[in-house]
């Protein structure tokens, strides 16, 4: 019997008969199977891949099996891991299941026993994914959703979105062009207590000065040429819920105005009319500029600054937090291979490589723009590769170091130079650096330590 998809398997036994029928024996069930002779060869392919199934022998030369078991169940929590032992290891064995091995099999290995295991394993996962897929869209309804990285600058924002969201507070999101913060804005709205209610967006920088302001506060009929009957403005389309105002710094002077005594007192009246009337309306503002800047130079009121930054989120560049890009190019693809019917099945370390060094002057837009322009052109069922980026994307992002390669230097030197010049680039970040250089985080660790660099 095989499984219903290709599950990932790691084998880690050295070399012999046995591994060689234990490998085509699992490659019968239908696993895509990777073969590791030792522990540091094995930590280097869970160091680049989630893997769903780990069979891996009890006593292993380089690095302790329980070791593996911890670094697959960090990339793959419910990770099938079988560990194999002779009689004398039932102890050890015994403690592999208590630190979350899924089971154990005795030497000589017991083919049909190994596969039941298998299977319950990865039927065990199956349904996991199925749960994590429904919490996902649950949370797309009701939560962060879109919110991707593990990096502490991300843990802390979505920390910090939880604890205003409940509350009535004005919000200005600051951040460069294109890091997100229409999605943090959607967030708030989405964990509100208003979130049944209606989120309206206005881009304050696509309108003239006349009509942001009919736009905001609604106009009556012959308010102006082209008036032919009343219309509601935002505040009223959002009385109850949410306001967002994108590019709020591209407002005149003279609109900052009528928004501060909206804010301060919820009262406003429409273009051309003369009733007061009023909005129960939360308003979430977004900038790109500096505001303190823009009021030092009287370009915004200060008073409506302090006004609107009663909470502020500031949202990190993507180059600022490299670490994030994986994740976000996993989740682009998955998300355009859906949109587009393609079968784009990652990247290649090289590519990723490029695209974690790049700046991303237009940040996390800017990487999802290009994503979806390669994955379009890719008909084939393949990884990414470099030659598949754009050409002004490629060997630009750590910059450009000259290391001092003369004629006659080791490959040993040029390879230590090669690894302090890019730590230096990364400003220390190692696993970054790994990227950059296109190797494992436990071989980087090692070649440090070998080379002796600081």
């Amino acid at each position: 019997m095989s499984l219903p998809e290709k599950p990932v398997a790691l084998l880690v036994d050295k070399e012999g008969d046995e591994t060689i029928a234990l490998r085509e024996f699992l490659d019968e069930l239908g696993l895509e199977v990777r073969w590791a002779k030792d522990g540091e060869t094995a930590y280097n392919i869970l160091d680049s891949e989630r893997v769903d199934v780990l069979i891996c022998e009890l006593r292993i030369q380089r690095i302790d099996s329980m070791r593996l078991l911890r670094v697959a169940r960090e990339r793959n929590p419910e990770v099938c891991a079988v560990l194999l032992a002779t009689h004398g290891e039932i102890d050890l064995a015994t403690e592999a299941m208590r630190q979350g091995a899924y089971d154990f099999q005795l030497k000589p290995i017991n083919y049909p026993k190994l596969a039941a295991v298998i299977h319950r394993g990865i039927s065990h996962q199956r349904v996991v994914d199925r749960v994590s897929v429904m919490e996902e869209r649950l949370d797309r309804k009701f939560g962060i959703s879109g919110l991707i990285g593990n990096t502490p600058e991300i843990a802390a924002l979505a920390s910090r979105i939880r604890q205003i969201a409940p509350t009535s507070a004005s919000v200005l999101i600051t951040g460069e062009t294109g890091t997100g913060k229409e999605l943090i804005a959607q967030a708030i709205h989405h964990q509100s207590r208003r979130r049944d209610e209606a989120l309206v967006k206005l881009n304050c920088a696509a309108l003239a000065e006349g009509v942001v302001e009919s736009e905001l506060f609604g106009h009556e009929r012959g308010a102006f040429t082209g008036a032919v009957e009343q219309r509601r403005g935002r505040f009223e389309l959002a009385d109850g819920g949410t306001l967002f105002l994108d590019e709020i710094a591209e407002l005149s002077l003279r609109i900052q105005a009528k928004l501060l005594h909206v804010l301060q007192g919820g009262e406003f009246e429409r273009v051309g009319g003369h009733e007061t009337l009023r909005a129960d309306t939360r308003v979430i503002c977004a900038t790109n500029r500096d505001l303190r800047v823009e009021t030092t130079e009287r370009r915004f009121r200060e008073d409506l600054y302090f006004r609107l930054n009663v909470v502020s989120i500031h949202l990190p560049p993507l180059r600022e937090r490299r670490a994030d890009i994986p994740l976000l190019v996993r989740a682009f693809l998955d998300e355009f291979n859906r949109k587009h019917g393609r079968k784009v099945t990652g990247v290649t370390r090289g590519a990723l490589r490029e695209l974690v060094a790049y700046d991303w002057p237009g940040n996390v837009r800017e990487l999802r723009n290009v994503l979806e322009g390669v994955v379009v052109f890719t008909e084939e069922a393949r990884p990414l590769d470099v030659a598949d980026l754009p050409a002004d994307l490629t060997s630009s992002a750590v910059g450009t170091v000259t290391l001092g390669i003369t004629v006659g230097m080791t490959m040993a030197e040029i390879e230590r130079r090669a690894i302090q010049a890019t730590l230096r680039q990364a400003g220390g970040e190692k696993k970054q650096a790994a990227a950059v250089l296109g190797i494992g985080l436990r071989t980087l660790y090692r070649k440090i330590k070998e080379y002796g660099v600081g």
